[in-house]
Order: C-alpha cells, then sequence, then structure tokens
C-alpha cells in the first residue's frame, strides 16, 4: 500500500539534496499535535466490520470515544471504520460499544490477524503499535497495547520496579527534573552543556536514512534542547540551521569528516565500534551509494562503502588520547565522546576512555542496530546491554571517577520504561535509533540495507521513496514521542518518589527480576 502523497515545501529537488531551505530555519515547537499515519488503512489490533445492512444511522459515529467512525460532512455513508483506533473487547464493558447499539447488527469486532505477523519477539506488535499510538498522539499508549515490555523472556523484559504503595504527598510531577548534564569533569574548561530528557538521537548516516527524518531528527532535538547524531555518512549543510544541537561522529571510515564541521559541533563523538555489529565495522551497499550520497563521502557513485575495524591509528588509550587531543585542537570547546560496544572487558574500556579525558563514554549492546546490521553479529556478539551498564557503573565507583563521566546507554532501548531501568542499572542516560524509526512507521521489516528495500520510505536513498516522507510530518511524530515519553517518564519517578532522572541512577535495589523474584535459578 502506497503512502498518500505529500508535497515537501522544504525539499528542492526529487533526490532531497544538502541545500538549506528556509524551512530549515523555521521554529520548532514542542507543542503536541496530532499527526496521523501516512497510510488510508493503518494496521491495528482489532479489525472492525461493517456489513451491507448498515442504514447509516450515525449512532456509531455518535458514541464511539475513540474516533473509530466517521462520517464526514456531506457525506450519507460512515467511512470505513479507522479500526487502529479500536480497543477491542475492552470497549464491550462499556456502554459506548458500536456492536451492541448498532439497530441493524451489521457491525462485528474481532482480532486482525495480520497484527500478529508484524515484529519480533523484542518489537512485538504491541510495541510497534504503541509507538505509533505515542506518535500520533504525544500520549501514553492505551492499555490494551502491552507497550511496557516485548516478549524476549530477558533483558529488560524480566525487569520491573519495585514501586511504593503509594507517591510522597508534597511531590508534585511538574516539580520532576529530567535534565542531564553531559560534562561532569570537575574544573573543565568547556561548557556544562544539559539536556531537557535523558536521551538523544542515535546516529544514523547520510546515504543510510532518508535525509527528511533525519533533519526531522535534528529538528525535535532542538525542540527538547537534547541533541540528534549525524553518524558516520558526513555532515549536509541541511544540518547547520540545528548545530547546536547536533553530534559529529567520526568513525573508521572517516567519511564526510571534515575540520569545519567539527569546528562547530558542540559533541563529537568517535566510534570505535558498535553493539549490533562489534569488530566488523560499519557498511553501505552500492545501491544506496547516490551521486549526494557519494559526493558527500567522496566515494565513487554505486560502490559498495566498508568502514574498516578498528580505528587502524588507535591501539591504546594513548592512542586514543591523541584522536581526542586533535578534536580539541580543532574545536577547543567541543564535549569528547567515545561510542563502544560492549566486550566482556567493557569496564576496562569505560575507565580508558575517562583517562583518555573524554566527557562520555557510550556503551553500545547488541540489541542495537536496523535491519543493516547481520543477524549473526546482533544475535551472538556483544554483550546485552543490562549486563554492561551496571557492571561499567559499578566499576567507575570502584575507581573513584563515577561522577566525572557520564555514561550513556543504547542497544535495545525502546520505551520509557526501558529508559528508566537503563538509568536505575547506572547509566545517566541513553541514545533512541529505533524507536525513532518506529515512530515514522517503520514496521520492523529488516529491509534497511536496500536501496529500495524500505516499504516505508525512511532507510532508503531511492529519489521516489524519498517523496513518501515529509519533513513536517516527521517532525511532528517525533515531537509526540518525546512528549509521551517524558510523561510516562516523569510518571515512573513520581511513582518512586524521586525528584529527578538523577535521582534513579544506579538504584538497583529499585529493580527487581521476574526470575528471582519467582524463586527460580
Amino acid at each position: 500500500m502506497r503512502a498518500i502523497a505529500q508535497k515537501d515545501p522544504a525539499v528542492e529537488s526529487p533526490l532531497a539534496d544538502q541545500r538549506v531551505s528556509q524551512a530549515d530555519y523555521a521554529s520548532v515547537s514542542r507543542r503536541v499535535r496530532l499527526a496521523p499515519p501516512r497510510y488510508r488503512n493503518p494496521i491495528g489490533k482489532f479489525s472492525v466490520h461493517r456489513d451491507s445492512n448498515c442504514i447509516a444511522c450515525g449512532k456509531c459515529v455518535e458514541i464511539c470515544p475513540n474516533e473509530v467512525h466517521v462520517r464526514p460532512a456531506g457525506y450519507r455513508l460512515p467511512l470505513r471504520p479507522l479500526d487502529y483506533r479500536c480497543i477491542g473487547p475492552d470497549c464491550a464493558k462499556t456502554d459506548r460499544y458500536c456492536v451492541a447499539v448498532c439497530p441493524k447488527g451489521s457491525l462485528s469486532v474481532g482480532v486482525n490477524p495480520s497484527f500478529e505477523t508484524l515484529g519480533d519477539c523484542r518489537w512485538t506488535p504491541d510495541l510497534l503499535a504503541g509507538t505509533w499510538f505515542m506518535a500520533e498522539t504525544g500520549r501514553p499508549a492505551p492499555a490494551f497495547l502491552e507497550s511496557e515490555t516485548g516478549d524476549s523472556g530477558g533483558g529488560f523484559d524480566k525487569l520491573r520496579f519495585r514501586f511504593p504503595d503509594s507517591a510522597p504527598k508534597d511531590l508534585r510531577r511538574e516539580d520532576i527534573s529530567t535534565r542531564l548534564l553531559l560534562n561532569r569533569r570537575k574544573n573543565d574548561p568547556r561548557a556544562k552543556v544539559t539536556i531537557d530528557v535523558p536521551w538523544y538521537g542515535g546516529g544514523m548516516s547520510f546515504g543510510s536514512t532518508n535525509l527528511r527524518a533525519l533533519i526531522a531528527k535534528a529538528r525535535v532535538a532542538k525542540a527538547w534542547n537534547s541533541f540528534s547524531c549525524t553518524g558516520e555518512g558526513g555532515y549536509p549543510d541541511r544540518f547547520i540551521p540545528y548545530a547546536d544541537h547536533m553530534i559529529t561522529q567520526v568513525a573508521t571510515g572517516l567519511f564526510g569528516v571534515r575540520e569545519e564541521t567539527i569546528a562547530r559541533a558542540r559533541l563529537v563523538e568517535f566510534k570505535y565500534a558498535q553493539g549490533a555489529k562489534p569488530g566488523l565495522g560499519g557498511h553501505l551497499l552500492g545501491d544506496k551509494n547516490t551521486p549526494d550520497v557519494a559526493a558527500m563521502r567522496e566515494a565513487v557513485v554505486g560502490t559498495s562503502l566498508f568502514s574498516p575495524f578498528p580505528f587502524h591509528s588507535v591501539y591504546s588509550i594513548e592512542d586514543h588520547k591523541k584522536h581526542l587531543d586533535w578534536i580539541a585542537h580543532v574545536n577547543p570547546g567541543a564535549l569528547l565522546s567515545a561510542k563502544v560496544s560492549t566486550p566482556n572487558d567493557v569496564e576496562m574500556v569505560a575507565v580508558g576512555v575517562y583517562c583518555a579525558g573524554a566527557h562520555i563514554v557510550h556503551l553500545d549492546g547488541s540489541y542495537g542496530g536496523t535491519g543493516a546490521a547481520p543477524n549473526v553479529a546482533k544475535k551472538n556478539i556483544a554483550m546485552p546491554i543490562e549486563y554492561a551498564i551496571n557492571g561499567v557503573h559499578q566499576f567507575l565507583v570502584d575507581e573513584g571517577v563515577r561522577d566525572e563521566i557520564t555514561v550513556i546507554a543504547s542497544g535495545g532501548i525502546r520505551t520509557p520504561w526501558d529508559v528508566a531501568k537503563a538509568i536505575a542499572l547506572g547509566a545517566d542516560g541513553v541514545v533512541i535509533g529505533t524507536a525513532e524509526l518506529v515512530a515514522l512507521d517503520c514496521i520492523r521489516c529488516s529491509r534497511c540495507e536496500s536501496g529500495r528495500g524500505c516499504p516505508r520510505g525512511i532507510a532508503t536513498t531511492d529519489p521516489e521513496l524519498l517523496e513518501m516522507l515529509t519533513i513536517e510530518w516527521s517532525t511532528q511524530r517525533l515531537v509526540n514521542l518525546y512528549s509521551a515519553w517524558r510523561e510516562i517518564l516523569v510518571d515512573i519517578l513520581h511513582r518512586l518518589g524521586l525528584d529527578s532522572v538523577s535521582a534513579l541512577r544506579g538504584r538497583t535495589d529499585l529493580l527487581m527480576h521476574l526470575d528471582y523474584e519467582n524463586g527460580e535459578e
């Protein structure tokens, strides 16, 4: 099913090139606005059928609180039911159940068989639909969708919070802080940069993802005073209006790395490895290497591009420090981050990153990556992020440096509940990536590596598929998602009796593991 065509005034060429348009300078608001799906028939958990006995009385339109039934002005019959909004059997318990009030019995509700074919054990159909709901409405997902955990049988899905019986009466939700300080080093001359939510957008390269989605990520970072990351594909000019909220990534292939882009960055990230494919480096297949991408990466059009592993100039902490010193020379004000995977000795890697002078150690666990990462790597190589977080946190505490470095976790953060659990395990904040793509209607088909493989036009550089997204719609979906996530995170902190997200860090006493809680070994 093709998306409804939408012209994007911010894009001036069919290739969505790098030229900065007037729309790129437009202000971006945090205001929640309805951002309906791009498709005429979105996939929902339940299916609503109206048969030919319908007499167009309009009772279903009048009573449905979720606007499943809609009859625009001038229409005699209601439109095809928007059944992705239907709450199913839960509605039968109320007096607003359309099936019960229909005088001709022409309505029926059942489980949508297509729904169960979506996703996988980590990104279940309910998690996908819950994320789509938040991106559309800016509100937490409804109860009939299990939007807190997946069905992986481990990891964050087995962790739960120990909530007190009641929250402190003098703690108001509006007084709870979700701000995160990124530069914790004492006597450091660089700015004490603070973001308003304890997460920022992960690196998605120009060449791997629709440029309109990347610009939307940058715009939401500006709106929410956070960051988005360039990935290893270079720094298109269209990111310049959001320079204060863009992380410049320096990866092993050095694609598009230029000193002028480093000079404008508030935060520079060295990507030594990623949890989805540690030891393999990055890769961009040839059919995504369009003329625009090749120009940015200074490569030949249509050739596959590979980032080697490792940096062939870095084999020690001392070598790593030389990299950081180079950045400090080009941009003395930039904060420095190192993105690493999660090997068995990740604790030593983290303390080495600190000793080299970085402000942030970014731990990327094995659940991360898109469908472009090989399954053999994602499922078998790196350590799951929930093990790495607490090990690194405790090691840095024992070394006496925990409060001088920011620990950021990624690789499997799907929900605000995962955000809170990661922080309770010992992280300061997290990076999200896949959740942002799901908010843009990703269905997790794992075809991200192919130029024309993404059916939703998200992970693509194809000129025709680029037209399936608009910047404004994508931005609003992400603004809504961030708003819903923050609301849920604040509710979790309120229920725990904590006045800030920083007070949650390392509070493993507030967590329980279902296996051990049930007495299993």
